[in-house]
């Protein structure tokens, strides 16, 4: 049997919020939004990418309270390190910065780290062996 991950679903305190940045900082866009029982779902993908990897917002969630020690996040590549650099700047001006760019020996490249509205890191990166910039 091969198993293929296809998406990852988070209950969230705010989900316009959260819409809002994964839309914004991610470039995903809204591929599904319906009203399961009481609660609306939706889907959020990649341009090009919706049969590849969804990810799942559900509200309802208690948010997240993640210490800078902790590094469990969401990883996003982007195409340059300038891209690096300019989502970090946006992220400073907004507040949500939490991990200023850096250079990591490979595998894992350059990157920054922000804090979506439910209190997940966020990686954004570039030279990383996935994703734009990849080198194996």
């Amino acid at each position: 049997m091969t198993a293929s991950l296809t998406h990852l679903a988070l209950h969230v305190r705010d989900l316009d919020a959260c819409i809002d940045f994964y839309t914004s900082y991610a470039d995903m866009h809204l591929v599904h939004d319906r009203v399961s029982g009481s609660k609306r779902v939706v889907w959020l993908a990649e341009k090009e990418k919706e049969i590849n990897f969804i990810l799942v917002l559900i509200p309802g969630g208690p948010g997240r309270v993640q210490s800078a020690e902790d590094f469990s996040h969401l990883g996003f590549a982007l195409a340059t390190r300038d891209a690096v650099d300019a989502v970090a700047e946006r992220a400073k001006i907004a507040g949500i910065l939490e991990w200023t760019p850096r250079d990591e020996p490979y595998p894992v490249g350059y990157y920054c780290g922000i804090k979506d509205p439910d209190g997940n890191f966020i990686e954004f990166s570039y030279g990383q062996p996935l994703g734009p910039g990849a080198s194996l």
